[in-house]
């Protein structure tokens, strides 16, 4: 059976599930698909006909390269195709975006027939995606008398790709459609538990929200057909948890526009709303692709007669409609007047939602267009030696003089470029920077390469100092799916440039660690950038952003990102932790408090939250900086004093040299490099020559939190509060309860202690509880399963070699064995503990889940519904976050403890705890 014979059989399967044919990607089967097409007499030559012209990806797939070349061989008459005249052909190209298609316009456009290379320079000159060896051949054919490249630089320096474009409709007409009330996380658009298909794109569709409301959308779009359906979270914000570009195709699939009738799949310009508006991350991936989202305000808070904001028995803020946005609501857009409207009546100003940079996002149908835009602009005007025109919107500089600078604030200073020089940029200040480390991980890491492949990269660029592809998402299971898919995005991202978990030559061992812990050792400098694509891509060391899969994939090829300079809350502590506490206590507080001083306003969203840790090493600090995703913050700094950050820096530089022991550097030998980094960054701290990033006395925050630990007197757990009354509560990170609330009754089904939110500490606790429960009693037994999974490798070395990880086997039920590797997820638990493989196991709910309706107790992130534990008929399931001890201690006697029982189980334990800097670690403003 040949191989196109497979894909018909491959066609006829997908038709079952309702699905069309997948978009064809190989050589080797487009190869086939021409030569039927070649062969007049060939009975399947029309399907081949449609596959070639409408189901084949664009870009650097090895069938963009075939299908560059076949449609070359028709514009120079060397192959005759009635139904794709030569004109169609270049119709084609022009819609292939960059790689090969590039390479094939270039050879016609400086080849010899006049009449050819006009009309390839024609298409030429609606491109963007051009690399190095496209510009630098365009360089050396201008420069030896070329005239049709003159006029392909001219056009260039002109910025014709973007001017020639069509305007923004002044008037944009949506429909409206509540996905959700209250905050909808990106699990309800991608669900965690369908990451496999995510790269699938039209299967993955059929996962987003429910099969209803798919049903309900279809009908909007009937009923409306001049109108765009808008999702809303009611009550809420959207785009919650994670970046997810999936979520966002999955939302321009059902609801945007074709980004072009020959490339399957692929839609623009969804049109997404919020009460509280729209999740950063998740704006961002908006971004990409030319989308809209609005904050729509239509919730406000109540006042009484003197302007006093009005509160229910239960101490919450009342709110009251401003609007409608119920589902069917027929409102209109004006992009011109940037407001929205219902009929003639003003509802909201939409001046954020269209921005000057953000209109160009819209009109260029996603911001990549616009990054290499002006990449393109740039090189060109240099190379004619003519100042560029000022075509697109000027970055926006604000700074104010006198002002000092915070944490984040000197960062972006530092890795600005294009900015106006000696300029020194405040927050709100629209800047492209320079990105230092950037992050993949594996269940976005097949859209990650997606990406790379639709842009036309090929290479990482060389301003990236370090770059890592995970394998901790698909951990767990190593099943048929993961078999298919991870290899395959290992070898990609090995050939690309990246350090990979696991080896395609398969000569060092499959590393499974959690990608986020990984990035905070390989991040060797407190003033770098990281780009991950993960929400908890949250360092202790320089600012982190996570990112869509898109927003990775444009930093791994241009080694750049952009964005506004946020701003900042500055976080400090007073007091002392009770011996009894956790530090994952002062982190829930720290959210608490700071909902508690603001008046039920969290002012940490779409904010950095600028934390003056100072004594705590990276490890440990990660727990606070991790935590901040389910602030709702933009990002995190730690402030460290010079000797933690010295301390944190040699750990990162032990761990990466067992990374180079094992064979995972490359012949870049970047790990090498982030290495002597690393000696470089603490030879200047240690002299004096450059201290630890502080900022300067006189910076200006949004606001300043100050965390009591002297309050904090018993553990602190997040509930998602699953039977409140208002929806719009349920399942936030915002409801945080003492260990008291439960009165010692709540049962636990399931306890999990794992994910990013623990370190080496933490499983030092699990053995010392164990140890100690072990002494009062005689012998521990399991109430519940306790399933515990270590973040990292190192981690179980290191305990190993302590002693620890012995006194955990001796209680487990089940140890992880990688040289057979589980091949389905488990679905029943014994009473008895598991010891998993490193990875993010049940906290990414893809692989392993609790049992249906399950009460789980979890030192990790995700409480969202159906994440870590989905509805049974009989009852929600509920995903409690609480630290280490207090999880350890519930799985055992299968309850929430009283207070009495925790402090008896944690008594001589070496917790993790925190003692506040005594230092002021701010530095003199040099403005």
């Amino acid at each position: 059976m040949n191989i196109y014979k497979d894909y018909i059989k491959e066609i006829e399967e997908r038709k079952d599930q309702g699905l069309h044919p997948k978009p064809i990607d190989g050589a080797e089967l487009l190869s086939e698909i021409i030569a039927q097409i070649k062969d007049s007499d060939n009975a399947d030559r029309a399907d081949s006909l449609k596959f070639f012209i409408y189901n084949t990806l664009p870009g650097t797939t090895s069938a963009a390269s075939v299908k560059a070349k076949f449609l070359k061989e028709i514009i120079l008459g060397e192959s005759v195709v009635e139904e794709i005249s030569p004109a169609f052909a270049f119709e084609l190209l022009s819609h292939m975006k960059g790689g090969k298609s590039i390479e094939v316009l270039l050879d016609l456009a400086l080849g010899n027939d006049a009449d050819i290379a006009k009309q390839a320079a024609e298409v030429l000159k609606t491109q963007v995606f051009l690399y190095e060896a496209d510009t630098t051949r365009l360089k050396e054919t201008y420069n030896s008398g070329s005239e049709i490249a003159k006029e392909i630089l001219e056009s260039y320096a002109q910025a014709e790709f973007f001017t020639k474009l069509p305007e923004v409709a002044e008037e944009i007409k949506v429909v409206t459609f509540i996905a959700g009330e209250g905050d909808i996380s990106t699990d309800l658009l991608s669900p965690g538990n369908q990451a496999h298909s995510r790269s699938d794109r039209e299967l993955h569709g059929k996962c987003m929200i429910t099969p209803q409301a798919q049903e309900e959308i279809k009908a909007l779009q009937a009923q409306h057909p001049d109108a765009s359906v808008m999702l809303i979270a009611e009550k809420g914000t959207m785009g919650v948890g994670s970046s997810r570009m999936s979520g966002v195709n999955n939302v321009a699939l059902w609801t945007g526009k074709q980004a072009s009738p020959y490339v399957p799949f692929v839609n623009i310009a969804p049109i997404v709303g919020g009460t509280n508006g729209i999740s950063p991350i998740f704006l961002t991936t908006v971004d990409v692709t030319g989308g809209i989202g609005i904050d729509l305000k239509n919730w406000v808070k109540k006042v009484d007669e003197n302007g006093n904001v009005v509160r229910n028995e239960a101490g919450d803020v009342v709110l009251e409609e401003a609007y409608s946005v119920a589902t069917g609501t027929v409102l209109t857009i004006n992009t011109k007047e940037k407001k929205l409207y219902n009929g003639d009546q003003e509802l909201i100003d939409l001046t954020k939602s269209f921005t000057p940079q953000k209109m160009e996002f819209i009109k260029a149908g996603g911001s990549y267009a616009i990054v290499f835009g002006k990449k393109l602009q740039t090189f060109a005007a240099q190379t004619l030696g003519v100042e560029a025109p000022v075509v697109f919107a000027p970055s926006k500089e604000i700074s104010h003089e006198g002002q000092g600078l915070t944490a984040v604030e000197k960062i972006f200073n530092r890795n600005a470029v294009g900015t106006t020089p000696g300029k020194v940029l405040h927050a709100g200040s629209d800047v492209r920077v320079q990105v230092n480390i950037v992050g993949s991980q594996d269940t976005t890491g097949l859209m990650t390469s997606q990406e790379l492949e639709s842009m036309a990269a090929t290479v990482i660029s060389p301003v990236v100092d370090g770059a890592y592809q995970s394998g901790c998402h698909t951990a767990s299971v190593w099943d048929k799916k993961a078999q298919a898919n991870i290899p395959k995005l290992m070898k990609f991202m090995n050939d690309f440039g990246l350090i990979t978990a696991r080896d395609p030559k398969g000569e060092y061992h499959a590393m499974t660690d959690v990608i986020h812990k990984v990035l905070n050792d390989i991040t060797v400098d407190e003033w770098a950038i990281i780009i991950g694509g993960d929400s908890h891509t949250r360092m202790s060391k320089g600012v982190a952003f996570g990112a869509d899969s898109g927003t990775v994939a444009l930093a791994l090829a241009t080694g750049e990102a952009s964005m506004p300079i946020p701003e900042s809350v500055k976080v400090t502590f007073k007091g002392e932790m009770k011996p009894h506490m956790d530090f994952r206590d002062v982190v829930h507080a720290t959210q608490a408090q700071m909902l508690k001083q603001f008046g039920g306003e969290n002012v940490f969203q779409g904010r950095i939250i600028e934390v003056h840790i100072g004594t705590l090493p990276a490890d440990q600090a990660f727990t606070f900086t991790d935590w901040t995703a389910e602030m709702k913050a933009k990002a995190s700094i730690n402030i460290s004093e010079d000797n933690t950050l010295i301390e944190s820096l040699e750990i990162a530089k032990g761990r990466i040299q067992i990374m180079i022991d094992k064979g995972m550097d490359n012949h870049n030998k970047v790990l090498q490099g982030l290495i002597d980094k690393a000696n470089k960054r603490i030879e200047e701290i240690r002299s004096g020559e450059k201290p630890a990033l502080t900022p300067d006395s006189n910076a200006k925050y949004y606001a300043e939190v100050v965390v009591d630990l002297d309050v904090i007197v018993e553990p602190m757990i997040a509930d998602p509060d699953v039977n409140n009354d208002d929806v719009s509560k349920r399942y936030t990170h915002d409801t945080i309860r003492d260990l008291s609330y439960y009165g010692g009754e709540k049962k636990v089904d399931l306890g999990f202690v794992g994910s990013c939110m623990v370190h080496k500490g933490d499983l030092k606790i699990v053995s010392q509880m164990l140890k100690n429960l072990e002494k009062q009693n005689g012998k521990v037994e399991f109430s519940a399963p306790l399933v515990v999974a270590a973040p990292t490798y190192n981690i179980i070395d290191e305990l190993k070699a302590e002693g620890d990880w012995e006194l955990l086997e001796k209680y487990s039920g089940f140890e992880f064995n990688d040289n057979a590797p589980k091949g389905e997820a488990r679905t029943e638990y014994e009473n008895v503990m598991y010891l998993e493989r490193p990875g993010c196991n049940l906290c990414m709910g893809n692989q392993e889940k609790a049992a249906k309706g399950d009460t789980v107790l979890a030192t990790s992130t995700r409480l969202f519904q159906g994440r870590v534990v989905e509805d049974s008929e009989r009852k929600k399931g509920e995903s409690l976050l609480a630290s280490t001890p207090v999880v350890v201690l519930s799985a055992i006697i299968g309850r929430i403890p009283s207070i009495e029982e925790y402090k008896a189980a944690v008594e001589g334990i070496d917790l993790t705890t925190f003692v506040p800097s005594i230092k002021e670690l701010t530095s003199t403003s040099a403005h």
